[in-house]
């Protein structure tokens, strides 16, 4: 197993696409209401982390600095492009619904988000999506805050605890809150809920 110096993962708050269930891939939507709430819920956990002054990432698409400009309580931060979340192809843009509808032997063994993704037709596909993660990760030389994509999270994380690709797509893939991953161990920080 490789070891990754402390990681924190935020991944981004609720989309418009999210809330319709349309693939979004490298195309892009903004924060619905939610997103930014689920954003700030994140800013409040961050300043102990900030206060470590560990490195600051975040994919460059618009969800994530979206949410990064909020989360980080406007600290600066580097976008890297392989943070990107999995290229879907000619299914972005599309809607889940339409998918399932096109392929129903395919759609009633309920694959998971991250299946979908390595299927899309013309898509990136799980392996080049995982090798740039991994690439980008081997570039880590110390704690780190990751503002970026839910499966790309999906991926980064299973790689930070060491457990196979095949298993990414189980985790749990939570807007609003913040995973921390140190010597392959995951713990997840949330808010409590305003009543």
């Amino acid at each position: 197993m490789t070891t990754y110096p402390k990681i924190w993962f935020l991944r981004h708050g609720q989309t418009e696409w999210n809330k319709e269930y349309r693939l979004q891939g490298q195309l892009d939507s903004p924060l619905t209401d939610q997103g930014l709430a689920e954003a700030r819920r994140q800013a409040e956990l961050m300043p102990p982390i900030l206060a470590l002054k560990p490195a600051l990432y975040a994919s460059p698409l618009g969800r994530a600095r979206q949410t990064a400009d909020i989360a980080l309580c406007q600290t600066p931060y580097q976008t890297d492009p392989r943070l990107m979340e999995i290229h879907a192809g000619d299914w972005q843009g599309m809607l889940r619904d339409e998918i399932m509808a096109r392929h129903p032997d395919w759609a009633a063994t309920s694959p998971t988000p991250l299946e979908i993704y390595e299927a899309a037709e013309g898509g990136e596909g799980l392996t080049a999506f995982h090798a740039r993660i991994r690439d980008f990760m081997r570039g880590l030389d110390g704690p780190s805050v990751i503002v970026a994509h839910g499966l790309l999270g999906q991926v980064l994380r299973a790689e930070a605890r060491g457990m196979p690709l095949a298993a990414a797509g189980g985790l749990s893939n939570l807007q609003g809150c913040v995973y921390a991953i140190e010597n392959g161990v995951e713990t997840r920080m949330d808010m409590p809920e305003r009543v």
